[in-house]
């Protein structure tokens, strides 16, 4: 009688405990559904929001480059080649000169001091050798006059085979930004595979070495290669997107721009404040072996970034957002910076 009693209190017991655990399921889904509605709401509402807020501005925008644009097209007689060149070739280099010319003022003077304050190897080949520099500059323009020109030029007849390279109607907004998610996903890929062919020990010592001569980089140095490094790394990943998609020459333009300032800044040794980050490929040129990408997807999915995300340098990868400089919010331990 007492076993029975026992075993009636437990299966009581047992049956109340899954009344309460099942309660407890229970409130537990209703609140995540409740969340999950509320996020969704939320997300739909600031979506619909800022789409509406870039259409309007777009609307606005792209009426007045698309009347600029109308009234500069008849100014070549149409010449496609002009619009071409001055397009996919001038501006991009007037854009990468322009940013490193400023750039060069503080790595070979060292001043402003409110600039040069926020060095990211600190002391370190710091200012720089003006005759490494000189070397540099004349490879830059070397691999830009007789590698980067040809190549962008023979671009021309591929792309007007494909479609309308000069028309008279610029691309809508959309399309753009859809464009530019697809040339940054084409550049990664080729870039992080190509990056990774040029580290193999057989093709290091005669190619890529001459790039990694600089382990505290500067902006310039972005350009700075061996003329077959400059070809696989520097040009094919940038020029593949455009051509697979047929781009007009103002998405061309825009692109070769952006790319030549993004790998600029990445070179550059300074973070910024208020700009993307370079941490990530200044620890390349500084450790070899890590960070191979441009956007870092790639070397999550292969594990090339596990020394880095356990690095100072990790921490400090993102957007500075005070005047103060990451090497003294998140300073190096003592060790080294010596």
């Amino acid at each position: 009688a007492s076993w029975t009693k026992q075993s009636q209190s437990d299966g009581y017991s047992t049956r109340l405990s899954s009344v309460i655990l099942t309660g407890n399921h229970a409130d537990s889904v209703k609140s995540n559904v409740f969340m999950l509605c509320t996020g969704l709401l939320l997300f739909a509402a600031f979506r619909n929001s800022v789409t509406w807020h870039m259409q309007t501005f777009w609307g606005a925008s792209g009426h007045f480059w698309q009347a600029h644009w109308e009234k500069f097209h008849p100014s070549f007689g149409g010449n496609e080649w002009i619009f071409f060149l001055l397009g996919a070739a001038l501006v991009p280099t007037l854009v990468f000169w322009c940013f490193n010319g400023i750039l060069l003022v503080a790595d070979v003077t060292g001043k402003p001091v409110f600039f040069t304050r926020y060095r990211i190897q600190l002391g370190k080949d710091y200012p720089v050798d003006t005759v490494k520099l000189c070397k540099a500059i004349r490879t830059v323009l070397f691999n830009q006059v007789f590698i980067s020109l040809p190549m962008v030029l023979l671009m021309f007849p591929i792309m007007r085979w494909r479609g309308e390279l000069c028309g008279i109607e610029l691309p809508t907004f959309h399309w753009f930004l859809l464009e530019l998610a697809i040339f940054s996903l084409v550049e990664e890929i080729l870039f992080y595979y190509s990056h990774r062919l040029l580290h193999h020990p057989l093709l290091y010592k005669h190619i890529h070495k001459k790039h990694h001569e600089w382990t505290a980089p500067i902006g310039v140095v972005a350009l700075y290669a061996h003329p077959i490094e400059h070809v696989l790394s520097n040009m094919v990943p940038v020029l593949m997107g455009p051509l697979l998609l047929g781009s007009h020459v103002s998405s061309i333009m825009t692109w070769f721009s952006l790319a030549l300032l993004v790998t600029s800044l990445s070179h550059c040794g300074y973070h910024i404040p208020f700009l993307p980050s370079p941490e990530f490929h200044d620890y390349h040129h500084l450790q070899f072996n890590q960070c191979y990408g441009v956007l870092g997807v790639l070397d999550r999915l292969h594990g090339t970034d596990t020394v880095f995300r356990k690095s100072k340098a990790y921490l400090r990868h993102t957007v500075l957002l005070s005047f103060t400089p990451f090497t003294e919010i998140i300073p190096d331990s003592p060790k080294k910076a010596e």
